[in-house]
């Protein structure tokens, strides 16, 4: 099915629920349309990525309108509602860097978006960061998978979890190595 010509339409709203409301990643749809056509890897990711930020946009209308009905329910869903008061100090105070990092992981998306709006983050903030977050996690997975192909996959499976960490690491080193190296 990943084949399919219906399959992107699939990805894109597969993306754009998860960022807001659903419990899948659209890796599960992203990898195998992947392997299935190497060629449109870098299509795919920026379809995912594009989608996940407007899904994302839901999930912070979410937060800024609808935060003591829909919102909670889904904080609930997930177990996040016990340390989301002191999550949302911190997110005031680091909401920019939060989004690029913890976005990039499969940590899910909508707690953050929706975060975003209950803190009434800045709307174009949010999608900047949105966007780069969202852009380095589907375009590591389409870059593994262009490179390394069917072997990866499995790798991707087990481990994206470490391969966006890493990088993580790698990036916030990047920036304090630079501004104290400056």
């Amino acid at each position: 099915m990943a084949g399919d010509r219906r399959a992107p339409h699939a990805l894109f709203w597969v993306s754009f629920a998860e960022s807001s409301f659903f419990p899948i990643p659209p890796d599960v749809m992203l990898i195998p349309m992947i392997l299935a056509n190497k060629a449109k890897a870098w299509s795919y990711a920026a379809l995912a990525t594009v989608a996940s930020v407007i899904g994302g946009v839901a999930g912070y209308a979410i937060g800024y309108f609808l935060m003591d009905t829909v919102g909670t329910s889904i904080l609930e869903f997930y177990g996040k509602t016990k340390g989301f008061e002191e999550f949302k100090t911190l997110f005031n105070e680091w909401g920019v860097w939060i989004l690029i990092i913890k976005g990039m992981t499969p940590i899910p998306y909508k707690v953050l978006t929706i975060t975003a709006g209950v803190t009434h983050m800045p709307l174009v903030q949010f999608m900047l960061a949105s966007v780069v977050a969202r852009a380095m996690r589907f375009f590591l997975v389409a870059a593994l998978l262009y490179w390394f192909g069917p072997p990866i996959k499995d790798f991707i499976e087990k481990r994206l979890t470490l391969v966006t960490t890493v990088g993580v690491v790698l990036l916030v080193g990047g920036f304090i190595a630079v501004r104290y190296l400056l």
